[in-house]
Order: C-alpha cells, then sequence, then structure tokens
C-alpha cells in the first residue's frame, strides 16, 4: 500500500471514489455508505479542486496495486486543531483496517504538517455504527453539534428532515 498526496490530475478518479462509497447503490456494499439518509452528490470536482489548492488542506490518496482505495481530508483549522473528513474507502474494501490505516496517516499529517495537537471531525449525528467505530480510534464525542446544510444540493439530498452533525475529537500525541 502507498500512500500521497492528490494533486488536480486526480479529481476524476477520486471524485469517482468519493461518490462510489457515499451514495447511491454501489456504496450499500460496504457499510459506511449514507445512501439510506442521503441521495444526491457527496462533492464535487469544484470542491476537490478547491481542497487540493488550499495551502491548509490535504486530500491523502491511498493506493493498492497501483488503483485508488480510499482517502482522507485533513484541513488546518488553527489554534492546534486539525479536521479529519471525507474519509473513504472503496466499498468492496471496507472492513480491511484501510480506514484506521487512513486515519492514523491523517492524524499524523495534522500534527507534523500543521502542529495539530487535537483532531475533530464532524458525524452525522444517526450514523451511530459510525460513531461507534471513531470512538474504538479513541474520538469521543463532544456536547457540540452542528447543523447539516439540509437544503443544499451541494451536500446531497437528504431523505429526512433530522439530520445534524455531531462533533466528535481526539487528542494528537
Amino acid at each position: 500500500m502507498t500512500f500521497r498526496a492528490a494533486t488536480t490530475a486526480d479529481i476524476e478518479t477520486l471524485h469517482a471514489l468519493v461518490e462510489s462509497a457515499y451514495r447511491g447503490a454501489s456504496a450499500k456494499v460496504g457499510w459506511t455508505h449514507e445512501a439510506d439518509l442521503l441521495d444526491g452528490q457527496r462533492t464535487d470536482a469544484d470542491e476537490l479542486s478547491d481542497i487540493i489548492n488550499d495551502k491548509e488542506q490535504t486530500i491523502t490518496l491511498a493506493f493498492i496495486d497501483d488503483e485508488l482505495a480510499g482517502c482522507v481530508n485533513v484541513s488546518n483549522r488553527g489554534d492546534g486543531r486539525g479536521y479529519l473528513g471525507m474519509l473513504t474507502v472503496d466499498p468492496q474494501r471496507q472492513a480491511g483496517g484501510l480506514g484506521r490505516q487512513l486515519i492514523e496517516v491523517a492524524e499524523q499529517g495534522a500534527a507534523s504538517g500543521f502542529g495539530a495537537r487535537v483532531m475533530e471531525m464532524t458525524v452525522i449525528a444517526q450514523r451511530k455504527e459510525l460513531i461507534a467505530y471513531y470512538e474504538r480510534r479513541g474520538y469521543v464525542l463532544t456536547s457540540e453539534t452542528r447543523s447539516f446544510p439540509l437544503h443544499d444540493p451541494r451536500f446531497g439530498d437528504a431523505k429526512r428532515d433530522d439530520l445534524y452533525f455531531v462533533v466528535m475529537e481526539k487528542k494528537l500525541s
């Protein structure tokens, strides 16, 4: 397995991976999908390009046998805080440890690249099994919640109107 930072040349393949893991029938092959909660897109090429070109963010790609198998986005939130987002594993490769490895790479990158001492993430509150997964990786629920952009098609089409995010965090050593 190899890891490297995404470039704009990766956008098409990266976009296809993210959509396949989060939305639609292909996502339901894996266990981490949002397809029961949201339709529509998870991201688009413009957002991916913005992230890749932002010096305060990085998307790390994971390759197995030269095939894109996963990715994770890390952002610098300042004041020693990093943000982990867009953790994606090809649905055909889920439950094999790649997600855990991507989290570790993201945490190391946030600490060394941005001086992060704490990693933060948001998870849709209704995704209890995913929250439990992150808890097993050392993340804890905070008391903070954040609104979900229910009526913004850039984030998908919500199938229910009670979606919101919980905030989780982990101290980095």
